[in-house]
């Protein structure tokens, strides 16, 4: 099982968007939908799904955060064909951020945000790769410059990870700071991710839209996350946590959608009232009368 699965939160769009996601990229699936009842938001529906294999989760919960590009999905495609294949389907009612074309590090890419507002890097590469699917961490603004920092912190968190800059800003790449980072790569439980600082005039920072969940085997490794992860105590909500970049995790156990199942109109109480998961709690809570 994917050990950190990224969500993504709409306002009402989830089944729509996961659908939507499975018809533009192969080997994508939806996997589940559920609905829990009686939260802040009301009822909201949450969906498991895949893109190209990769496992995502979505929530529709109110109109609380907007997607923006400081966390966006690269796509790694095989063909040329298949990046403008994808990048067709995306463009209807997306909007266009880096133009389809030929760069220097790909003789095709394209980024863009999608009808909903989530981002793509869609490329073409000859080299061999595994994973199609790849977050990327924009680091703008108040923490522009702290992509090298944040990779390692990371690193430091997830037991055997790695990290790595693979290119720098130099002179010419004004105005991003020589030395800061133009392209970085950490791999966490097995999965790989990229970084990048940018000093170019962003309106936006990372927020609750995109968050990564950790699915936990038991309380030990729930307690060992939030301690590490968590450095904003105000964040800290059914499981959510945000680290000192400002990125949202939420740290859970792997047997949430179970717990929670087993006796809906107690469990989802109980754990709305909790900041970090206790699973004794939630089992306590499932097996009331």
């Amino acid at each position: 099982m994917q050990k950190i699965i990224p969500h993504l939160w709409f306002d009402k769009e989830a089944v729509e968007a996961a659908e939507y996601y499975a018809s533009v990229f192969d080997n994508s699936k939806i996997k589940s939908i559920s609905r829990i009842h009686d939260t802040p938001s009301g009822d909201c529906d949450i969906v498991s799904f895949q893109v190209m294999g990769y496992d995502f989760m979505a929530i529709s919960a109110g109109p609380l955060f907007k997607f923006n590009p400081s966390i966006s999905f690269r796509a790694t495609c095989r063909t040329i064909e298949e990046v403008d294949t994808i990048w067709k389907k995306l463009a209807a009612g997306g909007t266009v951020m880096m133009e389809l074309g030929e760069y220097p590090f790909s003789k095709r890419y394209g980024w863009i945000q999608d009808k909903f507002g989530v981002s793509w890097q869609v490329i073409y590469t000859e080299q061999e790769f595994k994973q199609r699917i790849t977050p990327v961490l924009m680091f703008v603004d108040k923490v522009f410059h702290k992509a090298e920092e944040a990779i390692n912190y990371y690193a430091a968190i997830f037991p055997g990870a790695r990290a790595q800059v693979v290119a720098r800003y130099t002179k010419e790449d004004t105005p991003d700071k020589e030395g800061s980072v133009k392209y970085a790569q950490f791999i966490l439980e097995g999965q790989e991710f990229g970084a990048m600082d940018s000093a170019r005039m962003h309106h936006f920072e990372f927020n609750e839209a995109i968050s990564f969940i950790v699915n936990c085997r038991n309380q030990n490794e729930i307690d060992y996350y939030w301690k590490k992860i968590s450095a904003v105590p105000a964040a800290e909500q059914c499981g959510w946590v945000k680290d000192k970049y400002g990125i949202s995790w939420q740290i859970i156990p792997v047997t949430m959608g179970e717990l929670m199942g087993r006796n809906p109109q107690k469990t989802t109480p109980a754990m709305l009232k909790m900041k970090k998961i206790i699973i004794a709690d939630l089992i306590k809570a499932a097996e009331e009368k």
